[in-house]
């Protein structure tokens, strides 16, 4: 019996054959065949919508926010200078260079207020000064269109301020940054430590607090395991500022209830975080398990619950996995780890981000992810927890895999934000001498309904990227055996634009066809790929935008 897929593409491919033989005088009777097969014909969509951001100047370490009161304003930003807009909700994106006489030196974090300024938080390197000796904010009122020069926090003569998280009190739009500062950066000398700082803005980023050290125990200045990094602040229910790090004994956690003025005298252990937080994953350069906090403040059952979501090899140096804990006491007390990626592969999952909607207390992660092969090519995975961390469902949003290269530095953070079921992540992918960032505009609702029919529904992995497009498609498939292939692609009212494949004989493994839509000549729009494997058809649904 034909699956109901099934069923819809020869639907479909009826009505192209039907509109084909056509003439001019049939109008009427086209019509007609439009209407109804729009009524019953459900076109199979490709569901993760991956939309490139930029592949200009290697970029890594992105950064993602949106304005929650506008949410198809996005500005995102990454190494060593790069800052992206987009005023459609991330379909497409324009490409800026920060500038600053402070210089812009990496790690870029993005951030927003209530009032829809954003803010682009990034390491220094002035001419005349030292390398990394602050940490600098610019500020955009225009939706990141145009960039103040910046204020800055952190100076202290020549050491390093490194790896800086803000957050903002949507309450106050108070700012609170924490970082790592270094006596001196790489130093193996026991003279030299490093330490947690913490300083805020009052005044939407014109000026700031002289920098406070945070920690109990300092860290070593290697900038590995016994460093201490990875400061990502959150604001509580009634202000409160809560941090986490990672340090030689594992996890640890702070938190100030009068913003920032005082902080516990002995940090909370959380976690031994088994391995440290420097692993090694093949393929890539460096790679980490860095901790993220976040504070559920949706009014929902799980108000007030902190989490802190982190990757580890507790399981073994080659099954990397992604976990996460929560406290609902302010931090005094934690849950046990809870494993967030669902596979039981012992494959390696690394490098997480999390993100809290916080119109209902929705949890969501994107992580890279191994589980589908036994080399190093690499998937990027969402995880969404809808019951405060209990169960997760994962998903691949990333099309295709990639394959790294440990001699490119890749970058040490993904990222993700989330807002009234509106989720964008943001990640970097490699291809053969090329880094690229980028997102996924593919429906909530279709995210989450593709998690348990995904491989059923695509046996041959068929895929279609990026979704929109402004010029190139990629047709991706995998073969498990010899067999005869055809591509064509259609418009809207079916009429054939063009055979790109036609009954060619392809072997085993995977295959990218790319399609310059570009030299077609065609409008912006809706276009249909029709793939057939040995008869067996799919129809995938592509959206041009020029």
């Amino acid at each position: 019996m034909l699956r109901k897929s099934q069923r819809e593409t020869i639907k479909f491919r009826i009505f192209v054959i039907i509109y084909n033989e056509l003439s001019a005088s049939n109008m009427k009777i086209l019509i007609y065949i439009v209407i109804l097969s729009l009524s019953i014909v459900n076109i199979q969509i490709a569901l993760a919508q991956n939309v490139l951001i930029s592949n200009t100047g290697q970029p890594n370490e992105p950064s993602i926010m949106m304005d929650y009161k506008n949410p198809n304003i996005l500005v995102a930003g990454a190494n060593l200078n790069y800052v992206f807009t987009s005023n459609d909700g991330g379909l497409t994106w324009n490409l800026k260079t920060m500038n600053s006489t402070y210089g812009v030196w990496g790690d870029p974090v993005i951030d927003v207020d209530t009032e829809g300024n954003f803010y682009f938080f990034h390491l220094s390197n002035m001419a005349g000064g030292n390398w990394i000796d602050r940490i600098v904010c610019q500020k955009s009122k225009d939706e990141g269109d145009t960039w103040s020069n910046g204020s800055y926090t952190g100076l202290d003569g020549k050491k390093a301020q490194d790896k800086q998280w803000s957050a903002i009190d949507r309450t106050n739009n108070n700012i609170y940054l924490t970082w790592t500062e270094f006596d001196k950066y790489g130093s193996s000398n026991t003279a030299d430590s490093s330490r947690i700082l913490f300083s805020k803005s009052l005044d939407r980023g014109e000026s700031w607090s002289e920098p406070k050290k945070i920690n109990q125990i300092s860290g070593d200045c290697i900038d590995d395991d016994n460093t201490v990094e990875g400061a990502v602040p959150a604001v509580g229910p009634n202000g409160e500022i809560y941090v986490s790090w990672a340090s030689a004994r594992g996890i640890v956690f702070n938190r100030s209830t009068d913003e920032g003025e005082t902080w516990l005298t002995e940090d909370i252990f959380v976690d031994s975080l088994t391995g440290g937080w420097a692993y090694d994953i093949p393929g890539l350069l460096r790679a980490n398990g860095l901790p993220v906090t976040k504070c559920d403040l949706s009014g929902g059952s799980n108000h007030g619950t902190i989490y802190i979501n982190w990757s580890d090899q507790k399981n073994g140096v080659d099954n990397t996995d992604i976990w996460l804990k929560k406290s609902t006491d302010g931090g005094d007390t934690w849950s046990q780890s809870i494993k967030v990626n669902d596979d039981d592969s012992e494959k390696h999952q690394f490098l997480t981000w999390m993100d809290i909607d916080q119109t209902n207390g929705n949890l969501f992660f994107v992580f890279y992810d191994r589980r589908n092969y036994d080399d190093i090519k690499t998937d990027v995975y969402m995880a969404i927890s809808t019951d405060g961390g209990t169960t997760f469902n994962n998903t691949r949003i990333s099309e295709p895999p990639f394959i790294p290269n440990d001699g490119v530095f890749f970058g040490d953070y993904t990222n993700i934000v989330a807002h009234n079921n509106i989720v964008r992540p943001i990640w970097t992918r490699f291809d053969p001498g090329k880094l690229s960032i980028w997102t996924n505009v593919t429906p909530l609702d279709d995210i989450i309904s593709s998690v348990e029919t995904e491989m059923e529904a695509n046996p041959n992995d068929t895929r279609l990227y990026p979704n929109p497009t402004p010029n190139v498609s990629y047709v991706s498939f995998k073969l498990h055996e010899q067999s005869s292939i055809k591509l064509e692609l259609f418009d809207e009212k079916g009429t054939l634009i063009k055979t790109i494949i036609d009954n060619e004989d392809m072997g085993y493994g995977a295959h990218i066809i790319p399609i310059n839509l570009n030299t077609l000549n065609l409008s912006s729009g809706s276009y249909y790929y029709v793939l057939s494997i040995n008869g067996k058809v799919e129809t995938l649904k592509t959206i041009l935008l020029k």
